[in-house]
């Protein structure tokens, strides 16, 4: 197989293990993923629209706040985000229908598959960003803010799934008079997720872009 096929197929099945793990997060009924927030939000409250649907239509809101952003320095290549978000969110509407049988009641089953579902979202980042190919929407919009803003990468990413995390409580309380598809598991997957991706890349090594050789 071309080295470059094997990137691509490390970063499609990255995409389609993150999209697994957040189904499972959202379905261990404890809150789903910072990201996925709003759009799990919308789903509760229109529910003749899936999950991927919604999460489709929020990363095309992604993208265009990164062109209105970066301006001329979006370039063609990055409406690329599309078709991934196309993919991601078609696995996310099979993963939901997967896992249509799991609905924990109590809170050690719910709190295992929170904990599993951390896990293999945590495996798929690591298989979808090794490749370095293209950044997915929910990553494009944070790198966009930080080179608009000149803040650090990771400084911005808090601050954006904070933000989201708060536009999901304010869609919740409105929609339903409660806070809804939030709760404990959203505030540990925003905690737990990117210590489990540190953790990961310490110990497997993916398929990674071509090293270039000195001259």
């Amino acid at each position: 197989m071309p080295y470059i096929a094997k990137r691509l197929a490390c970063f499609l099945a990255g995409i389609a293990i993150e999209s697994f793990g957040i189904a499972l997060i959202t379905k261990s009924n404890l809150g789903t993923s910072p990201i996925s927030s709003i759009a799990w939000v919308t789903t509760l409250r229109f529910p003749q629209i899936s999950f991927g649907v919604t999460t489709f239509a929020m990363n095309v809101v992604f993208v265009v706040v990164e062109v209105i952003l970066l301006r001329r320095d979006f370039h063609a290549f990055q409406y690329l985000q599309l078709a991934v978000t196309f993919w991601f969110a078609a696995v996310l509407d099979v993963s939901m229908s997967l896992l249509g049988w799991f609905d924990p009641v109590s809170w050690w089953a719910r709190g295992a598959g929170l904990l599993l579902g951390c896990a293999i979202l945590a495996l798929g980042i690591c298989m979808e960003v090794s490749p370095a190919l293209i950044m997915v929407p929910g990553e494009g919009i944070v790198n966009a803010f930080a080179k608009v803003t000149k803040v650090r990468f990771g400084t911005v990413k808090v601050c954006f799934d904070v933000s989201l995390i708060i536009i999901a409580g304010v869609l919740s309380s409105v929609f339903f008079g409660r806070l809804d598809g939030l709760g404990v598991g959203t505030v540990v997957a925003a905690v737990i997720t990117g210590q489990i991706v540190n953790l990961i890349n310490r110990h497997v090594r993916f398929v990674g872009p071509p090293v270039r050789k000195a001259a």
